[in-house]
């Protein structure tokens, strides 16, 4: 996909407060995003032409395992067309630099009834380094300076076991009080004082020390070691790094890299895992054009992981489809790219715990499936679930609505840019909204949505707490300790969820028109103001620096950008969105007789690789 160009890339190295400026049009002050130019793999997806070992139906996973293990970097496992029955999973098992490739997802199937261990994911494909548990990780040290944002060098305790190009985890303590400011916490306790609502028990994700869970994470690349002195990339993201909250460093022995799975279909319908997909300590390595069918409870999770892809796939159903049914789950992450996929009869179709500087970008969902109450709606692409989200960037996606729940914890920092959701699927009547913010949901940026349903949205915003009429017909409910605007006995209400709203020319169906509003921009906050814009010209991403050449379908080109309020004669029905190609994918692709799609991204997109040059010249990552 492009990218940025080099020279503004040198800008922001040199002077980052003008290349911000740059990246956000003068929109979003610099203290409030980052910058998302660098999500995923640095000159996408490598394209490897080299075949280590063909193998056909019959292959065992241990014959798929053992393939993967000989085959020298840079190099393809090739699964020849035709179905495999597999009993156990197939695993990586640390295997760096090789790619294991199908024919097609609509050519070589993989039928699971077994899996494998995977670091404790019970995944049916695991790509895992060394693993560290978050209760005691294996490595683990101070870090006694460098906490400013944008800074490259931090001082830590102890550097010892540790080397140039290794992967540091970067976490401090939750917070334990709420001082009006960015809040992180996951604290189920007597309310009022808790952070979490009724229905949650916090303690998701980070390890936890004295009882305290560490859920603020950056993952880093060391660049070198002066001393204790480290040098890091990315630069660190968050404004709270304090040595008040004991904050660590800890890393595995070794990170599995630029390993990724292409071209195949992966059915979890008989399978004992848990999860189809699993990633686990694994960096800059990749899903792509996979056609997933019937996880247990993920398609793909990512965990303890940064830099990897997941693109141009099709995911479908869940066994449960209840609680604990997701798509894509990114459970302590960084700097992923989540971009053109397909999510269909799936209860939470991208479900985000604590992670940070991700892009999900370009998604479409459809018939969220929650099977105890179809009349209840849940939310998609994107929701996030746990505590230490931040700094995410949600672009461009096309489905129901977005969003940030109170059950394991508090979010700051989200950017969702134009984005089509309409807060409605035929036969739903209850969370019909496409924005739930929920308590201590804080500091986030809504800029060029196109939001809810003609005639069905008839009330613009329910805060907590100001009754419950018209709730699920707002388009937006802030502030609740729950999506449905009703209360429990002591209600989680924060009113900085709204007071630190950012708002500008979204396009919602009760106004009738875009907002800019000045009364919408917290431009008088204490700290991470952000100024009334002086345009309202908005940019076509946050991200890419040009149209992806992906984009192009056999069934049209839709414009570029195709979501936004100065987006006209969109096939939506207000006139402000085209269909993305992922929606134009789902609506023309060939339907298997359990209504499944015949898939294969390669039919569907003019190419499935970010960017094709760099690609083939990149076989490393």
């Amino acid at each position: 996909m492009p990218r940025i160009s080099w020279l503004v890339a040198l800008l922001f190295i040199v002077t980052p407060m003008t290349a911000h400026a740059q990246l956000w049009s003068g929109i979003i002050d610099r203290s409030r995003a980052i910058d998302w130019t660098n999500a995923g793999l640095p000159g996408g997806i490598p394209n490897r032409t080299v075949t280590c070992a063909t193998l056909n139906p019959g292959a065992t996973a241990e014959q798929i395992s053992g393939a993967i293990a000989s085959c020298p970097a840079g190099q393809v496992v090739f699964l020849s067309a035709g179905t495999y029955s597999l009993s156990a999973g197939i695993d990586f098992a640390g295997k760096s630099n090789v790619t294991l490739r199908g024919a097609g997802p609509d050519r070589t199937f993989l039928v699971f009834t077994g899996s494998t261990g995977c670091a404790g994911l019970q995944a049916d494909v695991c790509l895992q380094g060394s693993f560290s548990w978050s209760g005691g990780p294996a490595h683990l040290t101070t870090w006694t300076a460098g906490y400013a944002v944008g800074t490259t060098q931090i001082t830590l305790g102890s550097v010892a076991g540790l080397s140039v190009g290794q992967i540091l985890i970067l976490d401090q303590a939750n917070d334990v009080a709420d001082t009006g400011q960015v809040f992180v916490c996951d604290q189920k306790a007597a309310k009022p004082t808790s952070c979490v609502n009724s229905g949650g028990t916090g303690g998701t994700g980070g390890r936890i020390v004295g009882g305290v869970a560490y859920n603020q994470q950056q993952y880093v690349k060391v660049t070198a070691i002066n001393g204790n002195r480290v040098t890091v990339s990315p630069g660190l993201y968050m404004p709270n790094w304090r040595a008040s909250q004991t904050p660590g460093a800890w890393w595995t022995a070794s990170v599995i890299t630029s390993s990724g799975v292409e071209d195949m279909t992966v059915d979890h319908t008989n399978s004992t895992g848990a999860n189809g997909i699993g990633f686990a300590n694994a960096y800059q390595s990749w899903v792509k054009n996979v056609k997933s069918l019937n996880s247990n409870r993920s398609h793909v999770q990512i965990q303890y992981s940064a830099k990897c892809v997941v693109r141009d796939s099709y995911f479908y159903g869940t066994k449960n489809a209840a609680t604990v049914s997701y798509g894509i789950e990114v459970y302590q992450a960084g700097d992923l790219l989540i971009e053109n996929n397909i999510l269909q009869h799936i209860s939470a179709p991208i479900l985000v715990q604590p992670a940070s500087g991700t892009v999900f970008a370009y998604n479409f969902d459809i018939d969220n499936y929650f099977s105890p109450n179809r009349a209840w709606q849940t939310l998609g692409p994107v929701w996030s679930h746990g505590a230490g989200t931040s700094m995410n960037l949600t672009e461009g996606n096309d489905g129901v609505g977005f969003i940030e729940d109170v059950i394991h914890g508090t979010h700051n920092f989200a950017t969702v840019f134009r984005n089509r959701f309409s807060g409605l699927e035929a036969g739903r009547t209850t969370q019909t909204i496409p924005i739930v913010l929920q308590a201590y949901a804080r500091y986030n940026n809504f800029i060029g949505n196109v939001l809810g349903t003609p005639g069905y949205h008839i009330n613009y915003q329910k805060n907590a707490p100001s009754g419950t009429g018209l709730c699920d017909k707002s388009i937006y409910t802030l502030g609740w300790s729950n999506a449905s605007c009703t209360t429990d006995p002591v209600v989680l209400n924060d009113p900085l969820t709204i007071s630190t709203l950012m708002r500008w020319g979204n396009y919602d169906t009760v106004t009738g028109a875009p907002r800019w509003n000045a009364s919408e921009v917290p431009s008088g906050l204490s700290q991470f103001a952000n100024p009334v814009p002086a345009t309202k010209n908005l940019p076509a991403s946050f991200y890419l620096s040009a149209k992806p050449t992906w984009w192009g379908t056999p069934w049209g080109n839709p414009p570029w950008p195709a979501i936004g309020p100065d987006v006209t004669g969109g096939q939506d029905p207000t006139g402000h969105a085209y269909k993305i190609p992922a929606r134009l994918c789902y609506e023309n692709s060939a339907r298997n007789p359990d209504g499944t799609l015949v898939f294969n991204a390669k039919k569907c997109y003019t190419s499935t690789s970010p960017s094709t040059a760099a690609a083939q010249t990149n076989t490393t990552a």
